[in-house]
């Protein structure tokens, strides 16, 4: 089997502009803000959205999403409206 080269490089450039939208702790928003936020904006299930809000909590900070720029930047915007301390790394 070969594989082409402008696939290999397609496939390297991806993994390279992988991108992580992380969420932080604050003293402003509560658990059920935070949740309610991360399912209805980044499509969490509950026990995901649960999960990461403990996560935030306990440790400072969180990854709450994957993947390119381009799909992470609405995210953050629309989770910014909500008055939620994210960036994209």
């Amino acid at each position: 089997m070969i594989i082409k080269e402008e696939t290999i490089l397609e496939t390297a450039k991806e993994l390279v502009e992988e991108r992580q939208l992380i969420l932080f702790n604050d003293d402003v928003n509560t658990f059920d803000h935070v949740i309610d936020c991360l399912i209805a904006i980044c499509g969490h299930e509950l026990t995901q959205a649960e999960q990461c809000a403990y996560i935030v909590h306990y440790n400072g900070k969180c990854v709450v999403k994957s993947g390119s720029f381009d799909k992470l930047k609405p995210l953050l915007t629309a989770l910014q409206i909500q008055k939620l301390s994210v960036e994209i790394k």
